[in-house]
């Protein structure tokens, strides 16, 4: 059959590649800035955009879908070219997939640091940008569907097994935990509630991990490794069963992040039954990659590329080993809520997502613009401090985890806890937080290496150019199965029969598990005292949102002795899932840098808090939290939304009357009156106000009218209603 010449697009693949160069310096030192905060909580004190809580996610977005996200494109747009003999199926498509990805990006960027967000764990970004995410991923899909089904290759090759996985599964787990009820342009509420919505929310987020920073690598590594080692995979017949054990038995493991919580305890065991099975496709993965570099050890000892695949592919095996181990609930007992669980993330991040990353750039590069690296030893010398920074990164995480969960735990032999203050355990992690600094630093000491190394590679090579290929066209072939052909070989001859068999296998956990929480309603108690929040304490809840409180605090007692004892020492009421009926989102957080919140209500003074939010140390002697005087600031807080914001809220289930929202705003006036009446109890806050008052004039603001108000009426009420409710529980 007479050969055909077309050309492989390598510009769009450049175009990804230089992205992710770009928005993992960005996103590194986004980082890097996070973790010196815990050093200089003072450090951008009263910049709003620069605080810890909104740069949090900033960091962790950009990292995630800027630097790895456009990693994956650029892997996925090279390689299925070259598996499938062919050029993507559209320009135009490969275009809009990389301009609208780079401008989401750029939304997100400028959104979260102005405090525009969901509230939701990797899923921060509001509803308009969540709708341009879901587009721009189906015109990657219909892009990368078009093209297996123009291909010149009889099969489809294990790499595109697992792009097909990642483009189904991210695409259903991000429809469906985005679904929110907009109340703006730049604000909405999650449909879900409470247990429900955390439910949602892990299904998502945990499989976020597998979807979008794990199968995609696991494509990439079936290509890359083989190819830079000139090696065939090891076994074609792990890699079926890893692939198909793996995107089955991922989905289910979501539960395991709310172990201890309220979440029924059929849905916690079928995540722990399903993570801890998880380790063996996972460690078969592994095992496939590693082995494919047998024989070629020799040429790993000196190729700093295949250096970056082997410690990524064992930073997989490492993480993929942690996670079921996480996942028993004696040692979730231990881990969750303390920097464990940053160190455990890390190491699939640092070195899976990082290394892969960093090996494909330094062999792509080179290769399209027809060079040689600039710097061999450059490169290895980003090797060595990066997995220097990974070390430092990782190891006093692990130790400040352990501190943390002891100590939290330790009791006297009265009963009472020997570390009573929470800020015991924060000061005496403080060293581990100057090793994560300095392993951050070494780590982004090697991405900057990486710029430089690969700009003075451009510059020596040539421009990038599309590449000439040639290759038969694909004959018609039987749909029957052929002698001798397996099972597998003829699945991998129907794409489509492909797709619709990896999204049935993905969608079984999800509906197993979510639609039984949202129909069956005896999933979640009724609590009798537990009542909407008020206009004020709504308007303060959407404040605490918007400064990602979440990040550092939970509002999740578990039901712990040590828990109960040291945030509900005279009620002793643990988490209820009835508490959370009207939570649009959850906010249970991941960790607690701070003390637990669930129980705050009444505990202080409304002065407390006042003093507390504008300067933490003076309530709160070494505490590590910023300040936020921003909240403070002489200008009257926007109550324009507060009648739309309950309208939405009733759509979501919440009982708010009519005239419960017609009175709002009057409302609003007598609970934050009562508060700042209450403010004026301080010698200190009267004599600071009255000078306030005649500094500006007729430009005074009243305090009541000022965000802080809104937000010291938010913590005041968490756990009254139980509080009141002296834990008589009526049940459906």
């Amino acid at each position: 059959m007479e050969n055909q010449q077309f050309y492989y697009d390598n510009k769009i693949v450049r175009n990804f590649l230089y992205a992710s160069i770009l928005f993992g310096v960005v996103g590194m030192l986004v980082g890097l800035i996070v973790a010196f905060l815990y050093l200089f909580p003072n450090l951008t004190d009263g910049i709003s955009w620069l605080s810890y809580g909104r740069l949090r996610p900033l960091h962790t977005n950009a990292v995630i879908f800027a630097f790895v996200g456009n990693a994956i494109f650029a892997g996925v747009y090279y390689s299925m070219q070259r598996l499938l003999k062919t050029r993507m199926f559209s320009d135009v498509l490969s275009q809009i997939n990389f301009w609208g990805w780079q401008l989401i990006i750029v939304a997100a960027a400028l959104s979260l640091p102005l405090g525009f967000t969901s509230g939701k764990e990797y899923a921060e970004l509001e509803w308009p940008i969540d709708i341009a995410i879901a587009l721009i991923w189906v015109v990657f899909g219909i892009n990368m569907i078009g093209t297996i089904l123009k291909r010149r290759e009889r099969h489809i090759y294990v790499a595109i097994w697992f792009y097909i996985a990642t483009f189904v599964t991210v695409a259903l787990l991000h429809i469906f935990n985005s679904i929110e009820m907009p109340v703006s342009w730049t604000k909405s509420y999650s449909v879900y509630a409470g247990v429900q919505d955390a439910l949602v929310q892990w299904w998502y987020g945990h499989n976020a991990v597998a979807f979008f920073l794990t199968t995609p690598f696991l494509g990439l590594m079936y290509y890359f490794v083989p190819k830079v080692a000139n090696r065939p995979v090891y076994s074609y017949r792990l890699s079926i069963i890893h692939f198909w054990s793996l995107i089955f038995i991922y989905i289910w493991a979501g539960p395991h992040h709310l172990l201890y919580s309220t979440l029924p305890d059929w849905a916690q065991n079928l995540g722990v039954v399903f993570s801890v099975m998880l380790i063996a496709p996972s460690w078969g993965g592994m095992i496939n990659g590693l082995l494919t570099l047998r024989g070629v050890w020799d040429k790993v000892r000196v190729d700093p590329v295949l250096k970056f695949f082997v410690v990524g592919i064992t930073g997989y095996g490492m993480a993929t080993f942690e996670g079921p181990m996480l996942s028993l609930k004696n040692v979730n007992a231990i881990a969750h809520f303390t920097d464990w669980i940053v160190a455990h993330v890390h190491v699939g991040a640092l070195a899976w997502n990082g290394f892969m990353t960093f090996g494909i750039i330094y062999w792509l590069i080179p290769r399209m613009t027809k060079t040689t690296l600039f710097s061999t030893g450059l490169a290895n010398f980003h090797f060595w401090i990066g997995t220097l920074g990974i070390i430092l990164y990782t190891v006093p995480m692990y130790v400040a985890g352990f501190t943390q969960a002891s100590m939290w735990k330790q009791f006297n032999p009265d009963g009472t806890l020997v570390y009573g203050n929470f800020l015991e355990t924060v000061t005496q992690i403080m060293p581990m937080y100057w090793m994560r600094a300095i392993g951050g630093t070494f780590y982004f000491i090697g991405i900057l290496v990486l710029v430089y190394n690969i700009v003075l590679t451009v510059r020596k090579g040539a421009a990038v150019q599309d590449e000439l290929a040639e290759a038969p066209a694909l004959a018609v072939i039987s749909g029957k199965q052929l002698k001798g052909e397996s099972w597998h070989g003829w699945l991998e001859r129907k794409p489509v029969l492909f797709t619709v068999l990896t999204t049935i296998a993905v969608a079984i956990g999800g509906i197993v598990q979510i639609v039984p929480m949202i129909v069956v309603e005896s999933n979640v108690e009724t609590i009798a005292s537990v009542k909407p929040y008020t206009p004020l304490e709504l308007q303060g809840r959407d404040i605490y949102i918007r400064e990602g409180c979440s990040n550092c605090h939970s509002q999740m007692i578990r039901p712990f002795r040590s828990e109960v004892e040291r945030y509900d020492p005279i009620n002793k009421n643990y988490s209820r899932s009835g508490e959370y009926v009207y939570e649009h989102p959850f906010l249970w957080g991941s960790k607690r840098t701070g003390p637990d919140l669930l129980r705050l209500g009444g505990k202080y003074n409304d002065n407390w808090h006042f003093n507390h939010m504008w300067d933490p140390q003076s309530t709160s002697p070494g505490s590590i939290m910023p300040g936020y005087k921003w909240l403070f600031d002489n200008k009257a807080m926007d109550h324009s939304l507060i009648e739309k914001k309950m309208e939405v809220m009733v759509k979501l289930g919440v009982p708010y009357s009519a005239e419960e929202i017609a009175n709002a705003r009057k409302s609003i006036e007598e609970q934050s009156a009562l508060i700042e009446k209450n403010l004026h109890a301080d010698p200190d806050f009267v004599s600071a106000y009255e000078e306030s008052k005649k500094a500006h004039g007729d430009q005074f603001v009243p305090m009541k009218d000022r965000e802080i108000t809104a937000l010291i009426a938010y913590l005041q009420r968490l756990g009254m209603d139980m509080k009141a409710h002296k834990n008589e529980l009526s049940l459906k």
